[in-house]
């Protein structure tokens, strides 16, 4: 707007200057007119004398009388081009915001086409977005989800979507469409929360596993930032063995399965990455099972590269799950990780919390009561959790007992890597689960 009213102002500015042109040529065409005819006005002495003078001076130039007729349709054929010339840029000029303030009324419209009727949300974008993330495994590449249509999809924060509770914010239910469930956690806090944000937000972005949330997008709003994760149906892994069905919707080889998976998900990130990764907080809450009950790891807030310097980490983790070379020196190695995947294995064993409370003033870890039991083979039995204990075999019991106490121990050293638990726990999963064929 600021631009046509600039160009208006110059066409104004143009026709005054060639009329005002105009207007002072035109005395100039009177003054000549009058000199070529002041001679019918002479009186008769002067007229003779002016021929006397015009005889006897015949070497004086002859005075031309110049026609300002044609140069003044000069003049208004180049006001008139010019004029011209200004109104066609004018009328294109307006054609053109024309033209750009229905393509972005259109825009607009399209938007709000894509809108759920019930919820008012813009669904297409965003999944889109995610689906050609996935399918072309692009790497460090977020889609950014403005924060209205995260308050749409999860009914303004409200609490019946809320999904869990968890340290740094909730994690909510969003539904963008019958089709596309996701959850989003929202992160409330200071620098630690912004920090884990950033760190979280960086790592997702690069990994691509099957055994590992899949961030669908992020979303800054003020001081709060929200991360979008794919859908678990299942909830966490805690949830499913300390909740409400106290762990009856595992059966032994889908505990073995979800085993397996967590180990996947530790080996990418132990062996494939470069530089290798700590997760450096395992545990049951933040092992994520879809409908099919496939584990992924997820909250990598505290994760760090191994090798990173003792003074640059902040002592973080959960109470039980922490490895005794952390806790007491601050060591932190990829063997970190696989002592925390020990004491996993033994919950989805036992059934039992990391750390239970023995009286109000004493806490015992799961660790410390099962050791002495899990290497005696007529005890082992007795501490199994009561919903799989008739279920499994014996063999394989001993097997994945054998392991867990492997990587518990309390020195790192002594504990395998996490490709070979891999490889120990495999053989023990049926085929059509994911295992592999075992040889005889």
């Amino acid at each position: 707007m600021k631009l046509l009213g600039m160009l208006m102002y110059m066409w104004v500015c143009s026709i005054c200057l060639f009329l005002s042109t105009l207007v002072i040529a035109r005395p100039d065409t009177t003054v000549s007119t009058i000199f070529r005819f002041s001679p019918v006005f002479l009186t008769g002495k002067q007229a003779i004398f002016s021929a006397q003078m015009e005889a006897e001076s015949p070497g004086i130039p002859e005075v031309r009388i110049v026609h300002h007729q044609d140069l003044n349709k000069k003049i208004l054929i180049a006001l008139v081009v010019a004029s011209s010339l200004l109104g066609i840029l004018l009328l294109f000029l307006l054609c053109f915001w024309i033209y750009r303030l229905k393509s972005w009324k259109n825009s607009n419209g399209k938007s709000k086409q894509n809108f759920d009727a019930g919820k008012g949300l813009a669904l297409t974008p965003i999944v889109e977005r995610f689906n050609s993330l996935m399918v072309a495994g692009k790497k460090d590449s977020v889609a950014v989800i403005e924060y209205h249509l995260l308050e749409a999809a999860t009914n303004n924060f409200g609490e019946s979507n809320v999904l869990v509770e968890g340290g740094r914010g909730r994690v909510y239910k969003a539904h963008f469409n019958e089709k596309f469930l996701a959850a989003v956690k929202r992160i409330e806090g200071g620098q630690d929360a912004q920090k884990e944000f950033e760190n979280e937000m960086n790592w997702l972005v690069t990994f691509r596993h099957q055994n590992i949330i899949s961030l669908v997008g992020c979303c800054i709003h003020g001081e709060t930032k929200f991360l979008v994760y794919e859908m678990m149906q299942n909830g966490s892994l805690e949830n499913q063995l300390h909740g409400p069905t106290h762990g009856s919707d595992l059966t032994w080889h889908q505990r073995l399965k979800i085993a397996v998976d967590v180990a996947r998900g530790l080996e990418y990130l132990h062996e494939h990455c470069n530089p290798p990764i700590v997760h450096r907080d395992l545990k049951s809450s933040n092992i994520l099972l879809d409908s099919s009950f496939n584990a992924k790891l997820s909250d990598f807030g505290l994760a760090v590269t191994a090798g990173t310097q003792n003074k640059n980490v902040k002592l973080s983790g959960t109470l039980g799950y922490v490895a005794p070379e952390y806790l007491l020196d601050g060591k932190l190695t990829d063997k970190s990780d696989v002592y925390a995947f020990g004491v996993v294995l033994l919950e989805l064993l036992m059934g039992r919390r990391p750390v239970e409370k023995m009286s109000p003033s004493q806490c015992q870890s799961i660790v410390t009561w099962a050791m002495p039991q899990l290497t005696d083979r007529l005890k082992l039995p007795n501490i199994v959790d009561p919903v799989i204990r008739d279920t499994m075999d014996l063999k394989q019991l001993y097997q994945v007992a054998a392991v867990a106490v492997l990587c518990v121990q309390p020195e790192p050293s002594y504990r395998p890597l996490i490709t070979d638990v891999l490889h120990s726990l495999i053989p023990l999963v049926p085929i059509e689960l994911g295992g592999t064929l075992r040889v005889a």
